[in-house]
């Protein structure tokens, strides 16, 4: 079966059962995606043509209104017919290069009591390009794979730096965990998804631009970026370190508020890390929010997204009242969220809800593979 893209040119083939999403990555179609899941709805694409199904019913990511506007699921979605599909951004092969290949664990550091730093380094006869946001499979044995974004900036891509959250009686993380069984070398294919960093619209004239971002103004037309809002939950700050590594190391003058949600002190594992950024570059504000701190924890408290909404409210002229619902409208922040599925539907829904441009709100959504015991459990009690 052929699956169409309505927006280009480009086409390519499916197997009986395979998703949509799975054959155009194979196919190098670097299409929008997040979770693999069917939780964030990152690649919800338009079925112009053709019928699909999905074997383990209708995701969650994907809402009633979606649906009767014709919008489906690729990553769980399978064909059977030949499709014509719409979606939004398209990366063929000569704007990335989607390799696979081996990669040694230079070193594997705990960073918190759940969460290893692991540095992977990579061929030096290849080269391996990225942007600042994407991520690389771990290939493991009968094809499945384990997703995780790259924390270093692609300017500094000596070593990969991933970090990876301890699942119980997870096949690769059992393994890395114990030190006699953790493993030397790997196989990796990337880079992958299409949460990257973008200029963004353009306020004024000014501060420099990032020439390697996809979008960017031609060389020469230097303006002042549109301020950026990061909401990192837990493994999620990965993604987003990698783009505050570029913009600190490329100088890129930008605003930009970052906030980190954790359960508690001890996941505050990158806290020096995000702290430094902050020192070093005057317009980056950083603020760590703890949803079950302990009595002596002197930050915020609560929902991560709660805590960034509340404080973009209160910078809005037209809002003083903290009391008050905030009111979005005029703002020019793009919205950058990575992290657990709960937090990117809460981003979307209450982002949105207050007037915030869907355009401008970029998502990561952090689940466990779709072969782990913890993602099964999860599935059976969320799904009907």
């Amino acid at each position: 079966m052929r699956v169409s893209l309505s927006n280009s040119n480009r086409s390519f083939s499916v197997a009986p059962g395979q998703a949509v999403l799975d054959a155009a990555l194979g196919a190098s179609l670097n299409l929008p995606h997040s979770c693999k899941g069917g939780n964030c709805g990152a690649c919800r694409a338009r079925l112009l043509q053709g019928e699909i199904t999905y074997p383990h019913g209708r995701p969650l990511g994907l809402s009633d209104a979606e649906v009767a506007d014709g919008f489906v699921l690729l990553c769980q979605a399978r064909a059977q017919s030949d499709l014509l599909i719409e979606t939004l951004e398209i990366r063929t092969p000569d704007q990335v290069s989607i390799k696979r290949l081996p990669a040694r664990i230079e070193r594997a550091t705990p960073l918190a009591h759940d969460v290893m730093g692991l540095y992977l380094r990579l061929p030096v006869a290849e080269e391996f390009h990225f942007e600042p946001g994407q991520y690389i499979d771990i290939m493991l044995p009968g094809g499945r794979r384990r997703s995780f974004s790259i924390a270093s900036a692609p300017h500094d891509s000596r070593l990969l730096e991933l970090h990876v959250r301890r699942v119980a009686g997870g096949e690769f993380t059992d393994r890395l965990f114990a030190p006699e069984r953790q493993p030397q070398l790997l196989t990796i294919e990337g880079p992958l998804g299409q949460f990257v960093y973008r200029p963004g619209p353009a306020a004024m004239p000014g501060a420099a631009t990032d020439s390697t971002a996809p979008g960017v103004d031609a060389p020469g037309a230097a303006r002042t970026p549109s301020p950026m809002l990061m909401i990192g939950g837990g493994t999620g700050i990965a993604p987003l370190l990698s783009m505050l590594r570029h913009v600190v190391g490329k100088r890129i003058e930008r605003e930009i508020a970052v906030y980190w949600g954790v359960r508690s002190e001890r996941d505050l594992y990158a806290h020096a890390v995000l702290a430094d950024l902050a020192r070093r570059a005057a317009r980056i504000r950083y603020t760590p929010v703890l949803s079950e701190p302990s009595a002596a924890w002197p930050g915020r408290r609560g929902w991560v997204h709660e805590a960034a909404l509340r404080d973009v409210a209160q910078r809005d002229e037209t809002r003083r009242d903290e009391t008050a619902m905030p009111d979005f409208a005029g703002s020019d922040y793009d919205v950058y969220a990575a992290g657990p599925p709960a937090m990117i539907e809460a981003v979307r829904r209450e982002f949105i809800a207050r007037g915030v441009d869907a355009g401008r709100l970029f998502f990561d959504s952090f689940d466990y593979a779709p072969d782990t015991l913890a993602r099964q459990r999860t599935s059976a009690v969320t799904k009907s």
